[in-house]
């Protein structure tokens, strides 16, 4: 009876205890999904392209979703009990709570919520931002799309200009998000010119596939197609901008049947309809009232505060069709400008330019005309048409740009090639921020800017009259183009990255007859030999590219192109001898880096006017010899590498700017250094003194190495030096000086401006710094394999500081400090100094 009763009283108490353990309960709840909401909006930060939830977190978040509907039942079933009942559930109730806090525990994930997804394959792509609710739909169809598994090909299509590829773009980004559904995401701009061999590469290089270049296109595809089906669970491969019917079994794109897509964008529905699309996806224009918002978006609203603007910018609006890409052109040029005048002068021209024409994709042309002649500026024009020279959807190195433009002599003449360069970037500014040109990638190196598919035809309009070019570039031709289309009017040719081209004119036909031609770009196009009469009738060339071929002999016609100021022959591998360059008068840039010649051009010495000389890369041109660069007073920039120079001859150099080369021994570098004096440095120099080293990295522009040098007790002269690189280097002297003391500075009284210091193997250095020469702005200090150091500060008799009983030495910008292989290492600092390094990181 007593046992009955005890039951009955637990009971009660369970019933009464019940409320407040299942409050308990739901407070705790509460805290695990608050933890579960952070975790989300971590994986969001953290869920990179390359990056996989860590399967125990999903399963965690998993775990939290069923405790969830678990307590959510039982708090049901508790509410339908009867008080009689209530109290049986209280071990449920405690159990669910002990299981909430272990989660909340395991929730915590210290070490992160990803890990690397070595399977994934796919590149984040830049944006712009997309307006109007149709295009809105039209990312969702698509989506839906790539998520139903239906629908195995996707076409989306629409005129030039109207966003296709702005849309995909947008859904590539999505897609490298979608952590489940595929681990493969590629990407390939097919254009105008497609071929066959191009498509199958671009698909290697995302693949990982490795052609040996051997292969026929039926082998190449069948190594796609075998990696596609069986490495890969599930693929996206996105074509963008397809022109021409294609057959996926050529390519090696395998008919997917696991959930695969294959999307395309295009301009053309009957691409779709030969492919194969199942769901066809139409991008039309905006409508009017989402046009006027994106032009009003990029012009600025202030506009409105105008008097009598509204209704002008409105019809300028109306004239761009509801093209995004015509909107946001015409919108960035008009941008800045509130004189009414001037916007009705405007709209008079476009539509002048409109009505010029027909068909709506002529209009397109017609507005990205308007653009361009709203450069006003003929240089500045110029400077955009030469974009075009370069193949469709080429990455345009901006220094290769830039360098084409000052050649050309679109660039103002300055004094110094610096500030020329400066001003080409900002002139690349300026076609960047009117939407002509878009930057592809910036990096520490520069940037690389694309011209649009349409801005290109714009300008190969252009260039079909005044001034007139011929533009091949990137077509994989393997022959010239015919005589009749090198016309006497020509000014420019481009012909590069035709990768098969020869250039086989027979002696009975007559070579081109071009007299106004002043650019040939031939670079990137396997040409093994040139006729000697090609260049016969071309008096008026200024520029020669013929880089990256494997031509063995320039014919000598060469030497008679007096108005040459730019000859381009870098990476001609195979290239062993340059006709005499005697009557190359007015050339300013020679660029032989990377060829095969084993001496200097004969007659460079007469080339009074040469500002860029690269010599780089050269491995039989072991020395220039001495005066040969003397008479080159003009030259502001030199790069020579490893071929070995005198100090005297470029000491004598008054205007460089760049140096980039190698001295004798210490000797030609303190005569180079002391002929510095009373003048401004170069701002940039890699200086080696001595043998040849090896560093895997330079940090700073004003770089020297001293390598297997003999640095006697005298003092050795420095130009102002970021970065000092010393190499088995011997010191011969028997009193125990510092290194840093044989040093001095030619304009600094201090090594202010030293950040990064490597000493290797010097085996007869005791000492490294005395107080007096230490740099205070070091970054990196790495000493190694010198078997006699034994202190890197050495406190001299009798220097104090301030009669201060520890002695510091302040280095507040060193973070890293590596020590290897110093085996009479006694201290860092003699007797009672301390260094203070508030910044260190790394120490070795």
């Amino acid at each position: 009876m007593n046992y009955f009763l005890n039951k009955i009283d637990k009971h009660l108490d369970n019933h009464r205890s019940l409320d407040q353990n299942m409050n308990e309960l739901k407070r705790k709840l509460n805290d695990l999904n608050g933890l579960k909401e952070d975790i989300e909006s971590r994986v969001s930060s953290e869920l990179q392209p390359t990056k996989k939830l860590k399967k125990g977190v999903q399963i965690w978040l998993e775990n939290v979703e069923r405790i969830h509907g678990e307590i959510q039942s039982l708090d049901g079933r508790i509410g339908e009990s009867s008080a009689l009942t209530r109290g049986f559930h209280v071990e449920d109730v405690l159990m669910r709570m002990k299981e909430v806090e272990e989660h909340i525990q395991q929730g915590k994930f210290c070490e992160g919520l990803v890990v690397d997804n070595p399977r994934r394959i796919g590149q984040v792509l830049s944006t712009s931002t997309l307006s109007g609710e149709a295009t809105k739909l039209c990312i969702k169809e698509i989506w839906q799309c790539l998520m139903n598994d239906e629908v195995r090909k996707i076409g989306v299509w629409g005129m030039g200009g109207v966003g296709k590829t702005s849309i995909m773009k947008h859904i590539n980004n999505q897609l490298l998000k979608e952590t489940h559904k595929f681990d493969v995401v590629i990407w390939v701009t097919v254009s105008k010119e497609m071929s066959l061999a191009k498509l199958q590469n671009d698909l290697a290089s995302k693949l990982d596939v490795k052609f040996s270049g051997n292969e026929c296109e039926t082998t190449r595809a069948g190594m796609l197609f075998e990696t596609l089906s069986f490495k890969f669970s599930r693929f996206v491969i996105i074509l963008d901008d397809v022109w021409e019917k294609v057959s996926l079994e050529k390519v090696g794109i395998p008919e997917s049947s696991n959930g695969s897509k294959l999307v395309l964008t295009t301009r053309s529905l009957d691409v779709c309809r030969h492919v194969g699309c199942n769901r066809v996806i139409q991008i039309k224009p905006l409508a009017e009232e989402e046009a006027w918002n994106l032009f009003l978006k990029i012009v600025g609203g202030n506009i409105l505060n105008i008097p009598g603007l509204e209704p002008v910018a409105k019809s300028i609006t109306k004239h761009c069709a509801g093209l995004p890409l015509g909107l946001i052109v015409v919108a960035a040029c008009m941008k800045g400008l509130d004189d009414l005048f001037e916007w009705r002068n405007a709209l008079k021209e476009l539509s002048l330019a409109i009505e010029s024409v027909n068909g709506l994709e002529d209009e397109v042309i017609q507005q990205l005309r308007f653009s361009y002649d709203r450069l006003k500026d003929q240089k500045l024009q110029h400077c955009f048409l030469n974009c075009a020279l370069y193949p469709a959807d080429f990455a345009i190195r901006e220094r290769d740009l830039v360098h084409l433009w000052i050649a050309e002599g679109l660039v103002e003449e300055m004094n110094s090639r610096q500030a020329e360069y400066d001003k080409g970037c900002a002139i690349m500014n300026r076609l960047i921020n009117n939407c002509l040109l878009e930057v592809l990638t910036e990096t520490e190196n520069g940037r690389c800017v694309k011209m649009h598919d349409l801005v290109r035809d714009m300008a190969l309009h252009i260039t079909c009259g005044t001034p007139r070019f011929l533009v091949k570039a990137g077509m994989r031709l393997t022959e010239p183009p015919d005589m009749q289309e090198w016309r006497k009017d020509l000014e420019k040719v481009s012909l590069m990255e035709n990768w098969g081209l020869q250039l086989p004119y027979p002696l009975e036909i007559s070579p081109p007859k071009c007299p106004m031609l002043t650019t040939l770009l031939f670079s990137g196009c396997n040409i093994q030999s040139i006729p000697e009469g090609f260049f016969k009738h071309m008096h008026g060339l200024k520029i020669l590219d013929l880089s990256a071929n494997p031509i063995k002999n320039l014919p000598d016609s060469i030497a008679n192109l007096n108005n040459l100021t730019a000859l381009l022959l870098r990476h001609c591998r195979s290239l062993e001898k340059v006709p005499s360059l005697s009557k190359l008068k007015v050339l300013k840039e020679l660029n032989l880096e990377a060829t095969s010649i084993k001496e200097i051009p004969c007659g460079m010495e007469n080339l009074l006017k040469l500002n860029y000389l690269n010599l780089n890369g050269i491995g039989d041109l072991h020395e220039i010899p001495d005066r040969a660069l003397s008479k080159l007073s003009c030259l502001q920039d030199l790069i020579v590498g490893e071929t070995l120079i005198s100090g005297e001859d470029v000491g004598g150099l008054k205007k460089l700017e760049i140096l980039k080369g190698r001295f004798y021994d210490l000797h030609n570098l303190n005569a180079y250094v002391q002929a510095l004096h009373g003048r401004e440095e170069p701002f940039e120099y890699i200086i080696r003194v001595g043998e040849r080293g090896w560093v895997e990295q330079i940090n700073t522009r004003k770089y020297i190495e001293l390598c297997g040098c003999n640095i006697y007790t005298n003092q050795i002269i420095l130009p102002h030096v970021e970065e000092l690189y010393i190499k088995e280097c011997n010191l011969n002297c028997s009193e125990g000086y510092p290194l840093f003391s044989r040093f001095i500075l030619i304009s600094l009284s201090t090594f202010s401006s030293l950040k990064f210091l490597d000493i290797y193997n010097c085996k007869s250095m005791k000492k490294l710094f005395s107080p007096n020469c230490l740099p205070l702005n070091l970054q990196e200090l790495s000493v190694s394999e010198c078997n006699k150091l034994e202190e890197i500060i050495a406190i001299e008799l009798g220097w104090n500081q301030s009669g201060k009983a520890t002695m510091e030495f302040h280095l507040p910008q060193l973070r890293l400090f590596s020590l290897w292989n110093l085996p009479k290492l006694k201290s860092i600092c003699s007797g009672n100094g301390v260094i203070v390094c508030d910044s260190l990181e790394i120490i070795e």
